[in-house]
């Protein structure tokens, strides 16, 4: 099911930026560039939302203010997205309850890491615990040791496929047919994507822990 964020940016450019990106990811955004239209959506318009990203320097209205009155009324994670990067700030923002704190500027995929683990720590049912991995599908994000894997969508619902089936052969056909790739997918596609997450997780295609080939017919999750 497709995650709802709060956003709550006056830079247009930056708003429609990490709309369109995380619209990738398949969240669903909705944007704000004034914060009393954004608490309006929460606690008058009732629509309910499954994370915050907060910029600080807001117009009417200081972002930490915004953030204590979410926070004081909802049980809902809150990033913090500024270019208020000192630790005075981060510490006050840390004392008011606010999950995590991304110094502008960053890459757009930070953010969506950044996302991934917050939302998993609010959502441990949605967590499946697979030999050293902890999978959460809800937000498609795989770690080790608390430690984030950068998997693409294709690569994560691979691994996932994978170590779902662990300990059984699956051909590349099947993990075509188990994943969003398309029906004509060539098999050297599928292999270059478990190489790339062999990589990832630090996997040895000559003396495999976890993603074996098997000669033939594909691939053996057996860690």
């Amino acid at each position: 099911m497709s995650k709802r964020v709060l956003l709550i940016e006056d830079d247009i450019q930056m708003q429609t930026l990490i709309s369109n990106y995380l619209m990738n990811y398949d969240f669903i955004t909705l944007a704000y560039a004034n914060p009393k239209d954004a608490l309006n959506s929460i606690f008058v318009d009732k629509e309910s939302y499954d994370i915050v990203i907060l910029d600080l320097m807001l117009p009417e209205m200081d972002g930490f203010d915004v953030a204590k009155a979410i926070k004081e009324k909802l049980d809902i994670p809150i990033i913090i997205s500024s270019a208020r990067g000192d630790i005075g700030n981060k510490i006050y923002g840390y004392e008011l309850g606010v999950d995590d704190y991304l110094e502008k500027p960053y890459e757009p995929r930070e953010l969506v890491l950044r996302i991934q683990a917050v939302l998993s720590r609010y959502s441990k049912n949605s967590s499946l615990s697979i030999s050293d991995f902890v999978v959460d599908e809800a937000v498609y994000s795989v770690s080790v040791d608390d430690y984030p894997i950068d998997l693409t969508r294709i690569e994560f619902e691979i691994f996932v496929f994978l170590i779902k089936n662990r300990g059984k052969n699956v051909s590349r056909e099947q993990v075509i047919n188990a994943t969003t790739l398309e029906y004509d997918t060539k098999a050297r596609t599928i292999d270059t994507h478990i190489s790339n997450i062999r990589q990832k997780i630090g996997d040895d295609a000559k003396e495999p822990h976890y993603i074996k080939s098997v000669w033939g017919i594909g691939y053996k999750f057996i860690g």
